[in-house]
């Protein structure tokens, strides 16, 4: 069993300390590693690891997406930029400052300038900028102040061991001189071996390995980043766009095969992105699964420039659903808050989206207080229970994929 294999998780420092995971979450096909090739479950609604167990650990990091999938999550989710030199890397937003110490590092204070990104200025060091060498010296941090922070600056290397059974796919071996750096402390995760000395800025295949390594079926859920802002300020030698890098990425791992399919279910993929022409590109390039995702109210597409009421009209879902099976919107516009933080009138969004066979998987859902309405009386799990079945959504996109098992294990329980 896979509590005999994974005995603890804990993720290494540069200082050699040591964080204790939480217990497993449950045995099988859900909880933890799971049972040998356990199958993706398809009997409710997909947790969906928002950038890996993210509220616990630094975000899009190995050691975050590892803790989801210990959790129980049912996919990860991530990111997926593209450095200077055409690398593609698992990050969030286009500048590092919020997330890594890039900030404190001498060598690459030049680095910061201001550049046009959604038709905005933003100042700070661009992902862009760096090669994936540079970007793999830099450390990841926690992005908010009010989540635990003492895993700051923590590094993480992760390797797929030569000859094991379970090593279906693995990158590039790492440098002499940064294994030099690593220290003793080694963690075992299944088969995969994760140990202190590389940076925590991982790439997209390391990504994919992470899932394709646990013992049961793990899914993924990338997302085409910024698109149209790639393309502008990364050019590969050739002449692909970053669209085409990022599906033959997918196709290179054995990704395929239309949403349910005996293919998918084997492995599991939704891509996603906010860029609605990077959908259509990428629906010629793959037969994948791909979901359109809708930003806040105030927000207009990328690529497209078009408003909140055009992309969510009965007519555009019916353009769009030639191409994506599901959406992804920003919980807030599904069902608005009023001004004193409460709940008011479900939008007929998901209704639309249904009635087109359009899945809805809304996020982000989050555990504090600060993001929970005051219905909801600072409780995660009745925040689930409403979004579940009474709004009825087909997954959650949460920080906290711990939570959302365990809430979906408790009411499975009480219907036995």
């Amino acid at each position: 069993m896979v509590a005999a294999v994974l005995a603890a998780v804990a993720v290494a420092s540069g200082s050699a300390r040591g964080v204790a995971a939480r217990p497993l979450v449950g045995e099988g096909g859900g909880g933890a590693w799971g049972d040998d090739r356990a199958p993706l479950q398809a009997s409710r609604a997909f947790n969906i690891a928002h950038r890996g167990s993210n509220g616990e650990l630094p975000e899009e990091t190995a050691a975050a997406y590892a803790r989801a999938i210990d959790e129980g999550a049912d996919f990860i989710e991530a990111d997926i930029e593209a450095t200077k030199d055409g690398h593609l890397v698992c990050f969030h937003d286009t500048t590092l400052d919020a997330t890594t110490d890039v900030a404190d590092r001498p060598e690459f204070a030049g680095r910061r300038r201001t550049l046009e990104v959604q038709r905005a200025n933003v100042t700070g060091y661009f992902v862009t900028d760096f090669t994936l060498a540079e970007l793999k010296t830099l450390r990841a941090k926690q992005r908010w102040n009010f989540r635990d922070k003492s895993h700051d600056g923590e590094r993480v290397r992760i390797q797929f061991p030569a000859g094991d059974p379970t090593n279906r796919h693995s990158d590039e071996p790492f440098s002499s001189e940064l294994d030099e750096q690593c220290s003793e402390t080694t963690i075992w995760l299944s088969s995969l071996f994760v140990s202190a000395g590389i940076s925590p800025i991982i790439t997209f295949e390391e990504f994919i390995n992470i899932a394709l390594n646990a013992k049961r079926v793990v899914g993924i859920y990338p997302e085409m980043k910024n698109p149209a802002f790639m393309n502008k300020h990364v050019q590969w030698a050739d002449g692909k766009k970053y669209e085409d890098k990022f599906i033959a990425t997918l196709k290179k791992y054995g990704y395929g095969g239309r949403y349910m399919l005996p293919e998918w279910r084997a492995k599991p993929v939704f891509v996603q992105s906010f860029a609605p022409t990077a959908l259509v590109r990428a629906a010629g390039l793959t037969d994948s699964p791909l979901v359109f995702l809708i930003d806040d109210v105030t927000v207009r597409t990328e690529d497209t420039n078009q408003s909140y009421d055009e992309i969510t009209s009965g007519e555009y879902l019916d353009y769009m659903k030639k191409y994506v099976v599901g959406i992804g919107p920003w919980k807030d516009t599904v069902v608005p808050p009023t001004k004193d933080n409460r709940l008011a009138t479900p939008t007929d969004l998901v209704a639309m989206a249904h009635a087109r066979g359009l899945q809805v998987h809304p996020y982000t859902y989050r555990n504090e207080n600060k993001f929970l309405h005051f219905n909801f009386r600072q409780d995660p799990y009745a925040e689930y229970d409403y979004w579940i079945n009474d709004v009825g959504v087909d997954g959650l996109f949460t920080d906290f994929p711990a939570s959302l098992r365990r809430f979906q294990e408790w009411t499975a329980k009480k219907k036995d």
